[in-house]
């Protein structure tokens, strides 16, 4: 009900009604404006705080489905990259050493990654964090397959090369079977001239004067002149970090520069240089490292005949150079 309000007029002993002036009902209409603003206002901020409007439901849905689609492309990148970091172990460690082919170098395999200016445009973005490392995580899977990718195409090369490398490799005898003795082992020896302890960086095959010499693979003459010690000497490169060296000759039938087959006469048997009676004097090298010739020696001999050498190479004590 509508109040009505009094008030007490003292000239005429009455109570007269008091009727509200036009700035007071302005001034009552706006203080239930002002309330019913403020009640307003405060369910409104209630309902805001306690409930979710139909769009901000539907977004809050779409970020947890979001957050559930990256925590399953982060797992399914973490073990690409675990595979891949396999692939790469198994290229360095087996693949390339099966080759003979050196492993890619770190800056081969991660060149770019240390670019930071590419992230700096991420980090303005909402989940920034979440984003960067990512970002860096997929770089990283992608330069690990293009740096993979090329060293598959590498071995699939020398792959396909690999007849040529089996004729450039040394794997037969330099002298023929019936034409030496074994004279000399690989290894730690005492020199004939000298007395002391030396190491003996191939295998010599005693033989008459003037006895064929041949070489044990394709390659080009590098070298086929006097060198000190090692008198006519006649050196091949293979190709393949390989060289084979033929010292102490009478005579040398190549010139250097010349391409060479296996199997081929290129000099003879002699006693030049630093040596106390005919033989030949042969190396087999890998990256400049000397080998043990009798490693090389897997096409044309029978196991027997195999064995029989090995037994005879073991023998250090008889020196000729």
């Amino acid at each position: 009900m509508k109040q009505v309000y009094y008030r007490y007029n003292p000239e005429t002993d009455n109570y007269e009604r008091v009727y509200p002036s036009l700035k007071g009902k302005i001034a009552n209409l706006g203080r239930i404006f002002l309330l019913g603003m403020v009640m307003a206002i405060s369910v409104l901020t209630i309902v805001y705080l306690c409930y979710d409007t139909p769009t901000e439901q539907n977004l809050r849905s779409e970020n947890r489905q979001l957050k559930t689609q990256y925590n399953i492309l982060s797992r399914r990148l973490e073990n690409s990259l675990k595979v891949m970091d396999n692939i790469r172990s198994r290229d360095d460690n087996f693949y390339r050493v099966m080759m003979q082919m050196d492993p890619l170098s770190r800056g081969q395999r991660f060149a770019g990654l240390d670019n930071e200016q590419r992230y700096r445009e991420l980090q303005s973005l909402p989940d920034a964090k979440l984003i960067t490392d990512f970002t860096r995580r997929l770089d990283y899977f992608d330069r690990c397959l293009y740096a993979q990718s090329l060293s598959f195409d590498e071995l699939r090369k020398m792959a396909s090369n690999q007849q040529d490398k089996l004729d450039h490799i040394p794997s037969v005898l330099p002298i023929s079977l019936e034409d030496y003795t074994m004279a000399s082992g690989y290894g730690y020896r005492r020199d004939p001239v000298y007395g002391a302890t030396a190491f003996h960086a191939g295998l010599d095959f005693a033989a008459q004067a003037g006895t064929a010499v041949y070489a044990t693979a394709d390659g080009r003459i590098s070298t086929a002149d006097w060198k000190g010690g090692y008198g006519n000497c006649i050196d091949i490169d293979h190709s393949y970090n390989y060289l084979t060296r033929y010292a102490h000759l009478s005579k040398i039938d190549v010139k250097e520069g010349q391409m060479v087959r296996r199997g081929e006469k290129i000099g003879e048997v002699g006693s030049t240089g630093k040596s106390t009676g005919p033989h030949l004097h042969y190396e087999v090298r890998f990256k400049d490292e000397p080998q043990n010739p009798i490693n090389y020696y897997f096409m044309d001999i029978t196991p027997e005949v195999y064995d029989q050498m090995i037994r005879m190479a073991e023998n250090a004590g008889h020196v000729m150079d």
